[in-house]
């Protein structure tokens, strides 16, 4: 798997910017991805050294439209947290 695909978009709440004070990152990841391949791929695309990986699967909730009913697709989020020597990622590099 490449390291754009494992890594989908980073989640950004009010909790997660919180945590990037403690040098703790939050991303959303493919679901068949392990912790290893989330530290290789956010090492390989920002340049950063990962200390640790927890990950949280997240089961689709029961949704219906009308008469229709169904699941949303599950999901994975992985929180990357960074050596104490490593540089910070920057989301937002105007801001």
């Amino acid at each position: 798997m490449d390291a754009r695909d494992v890594i989908k978009r980073p989640v950004i709440t009010e909790r997660s910017a919180d945590l990037m004070e403690e040098k703790k990152y939050t991303f959303e990841v493919d679901v068949k991805a392990n912790k290893t391949q989330v530290q290789k791929s956010i090492e390989e695309i920002f340049d950063v050294s990962v200390e640790k990986v927890n990950t949280l699967n997240y089961k689709g909730k029961f949704r219906r439209f009308g008469r229709y009913t169904g699941y949303k697709p599950k999901r994975k989020k992985a929180i990357v947290t960074l050596t104490s020597e490593s540089q910070e990622i920057e989301f937002f590099e105007g801001v």
